[in-house]
């Protein structure tokens, strides 16, 4: 049997997790799964023991084009996740103008991203007041859900949801809703350059309270609701016991909450800086021991990034996000292994179950009949970030001198190379 391209690796990450195998690639495509030097072919790439992945499905990114293509762009995006093995992105719908809350806008965000993308690209919707009636027809344009936001966005464009609103949304459309989960009332203004303060105004119990009212609004609607960047300890018996009830409610996290811990972050470094904050590691640890037991099941990246001078000032005036769509796998990995967890586990978490909640059966998961999107990842090279390397539009990160495991090596989208030209493609959902 012909294939365009066999990848062959003594530590390939399967299904049923990590064994030696030779991967067969016919017109982008897994055409089968052997074992290692079973297959032939003119075009053998032999990994040895670099490890083989499924390419990453990071359903949390926040491209920001068009209108706020200074600080973001599907090009830039999307070429920092190819180097980050990163092969499917899902761009949030809010920081774009217009954003994405009915299908003129989804149109126009379709063309800004049109031939520009590295990798494949799908998109969220907008839930906000006053679009009940957009709902529908967004979903039936193929957005993969919508995000709703439960206090204030960042954007005015971008206005949130209270509790009855989202219940309203819920009802509204059979679909998947992501929900930004801090109450409001227990949130207050934050000044100065004291991170402690910062923290202080965002606390764990606004997560909380907030996450009790999305599983209130999908226990009485039935629908799915899934919790957005959970950085709150607080927040995990609620979703474990919305979860015993059948309440159909699941949970992501972020790189961030995993690895930095409040109690390191500099007062003035506004680098670190996101909503909800990255907090102490009482909260990281069961962060950690949630993910171990599946109450949650996705790491994502929340790529949040915006110009150099948005990040100037204090905690207070700040912009609020962390740009790492490149950096999301060392990261995890790093942190991860130290921990005794795998190289299956983490591909769990960022490929296998972020494809599974968006419905990219094809994705993120080497079995035969799987889009080829691969990756090879040195698992063992250890690298230091280096911030002016990154790929994303502007050089801020908190990662900067950060000394991390595992290299990206090279990402296939489909079979091909990818990062050297915009072969991504615009994905709908519930279309191959």
């Amino acid at each position: 049997m012909n294939y365009d391209l066999i990848l062959r690796s003594r530590r390939t990450l399967l299904p049923g997790g990590e064994q030696p195998a030779d991967v067969g690639i016919r017109d982008g495509v897994i055409a089968t799964v052997a074992g290692h030097q079973a297959l032939t072919g003119h075009d053998v790439i032999d990994l040895a023991e670099c490890a083989l992945l499924p390419g990453l499905v990071d359903t949390h990114v926040h491209v920001n084009e068009p209108g706020r293509t200074e600080w973001e762009g599907f090009d830039t995006a999307t070429r920092a996740a190819a180097a980050g093995g990163v092969t499917t992105i899902v761009d949030m719908p809010l920081n774009s103008i217009p954003p994405t809350v009915d299908p003129h806008a989804l149109w126009v965000k379709r063309a800004a991203a049109a031939e520009q993308c590295y990798v494949d690209v799908g998109f969220w919707g907008g839930a906000v007041p006053g679009n009940l009636k957009s709902l529908p027809a967004l979903h039936e344009q193929g957005v993969f859900g919508f995000k709703a936001f439960l206090i204030d966005s960042g954007v005015p464009e971008f206005p949130p949801l209270d509790p009855a609103g989202l219940a309203d949304a819920l009802a509204a459309v059979d679909a998947l809703f992501v929900v930004h989960a801090e109450d409001p009332a227990l949130v207050t203004e934050a000044h100065g350059a004291h991170f402690a303060d910062f923290v202080a105004s965002r606390p764990a119990r606004a997560e909380a309270s907030a996450v009790a009212a999305a599983i209130e609004a999908a226990r009485h609607t039935g629908a799915r609701v899934h919790i957005l960047h959970l950085a709150a300890a607080d927040a995990l018996p609620l979703l474990a016991a919305a979860r015993r009830e059948g309440v159909r409610v699941t949970a992501e996290t972020c790189p961030h909450y995993l690895v930095l811990d409040a109690a390191d972050v500099p007062d003035g470094a506004t680098q670190y800086k996101c909503c909800p904050p990255i907090r102490d590691r009482s909260h990281q640890d069961a962060l950690w021991e949630a993910l171990a037991d599946g109450l949650i099941g996705c790491v994502v990246s929340d790529h949040s990034p915006c110009p150099p001078e948005l990040k100037r000032g204090d905690f207070g005036s700040a912009w609020g996000g962390i740009a790492s769509v490149q950096l999301g796998l060392p990261l995890v990995w790093t942190a991860a292994r130290r921990r005794g967890h795998s190289l299956a586990d983490v591909v769990r978490w960022m490929a296998a179950n972020t494809a599974d909640l968006v419905g990219l059966g094809r994705k993120g998961r080497i079995a035969e009949g799987a889009d080829a999107d691969l990756v090879a990842f040195d698992a063992d090279a250890e690298f230091t970030v280096d911030a002016a390397t990154l790929l994303h539009r502007h050089h801020v990160s908190p990662y900067h001198g950060r000394k991390l495991r595992g290299v990206v090596r090279d990402t296939w989208l489909r079979g091909r190379l990818a990062g050297a030209e915009p072969i991504g493609r615009l994905l709908e959902r519930g279309r191959p």
